[in-house]
């Protein structure tokens, strides 16, 4: 697995407002079955709703996509689609954006 790692969203019912989950837990913890993922979403389709501090915006291939930091959940590790694009060069802002969500600050 690979914190900060942005991985194929394999569910058809999702995948077209989610095309990608970014997984953030912590590689340390990478023999538990299950694993904390936000969804990440073309920025054009929520833009309006983006609050920036718990919203950052990453870029995957020239596309700009929203961190849904406010959906942050804990999937099972067999539901992630394909391992694609590492994101570690957003760890701060990421990282921020969890800590507001569950902190105010």
């Amino acid at each position: 697995m690979g914190q900060f790692f942005a991985y194929q969203n394999p569910n058809p019912q999702t995948q077209r407002q989610y095309p990608y989950l970014l997984d953030i837990q912590n590689d340390l913890l990478s023999e538990l079955r299950t694993t904390i993922v936000i969804p990440l979403s073309p920025t054009h389709s929520v833009a309006s709703m983006r609050l920036t501090r718990l919203n950052p915006i990453v870029s995957i291939e020239n596309e700009s996509f929203t961190v849904m930091t406010q959906d942050i959940a804990g999937i099972d590790r067999n539901q992630l689609g394909a391992k694609t694009f590492n994101l570690s060069s957003y760890r701060a802002d990421i990282m921020a954006a969890v800590d507001f969500v569950l902190s105010g600050f």
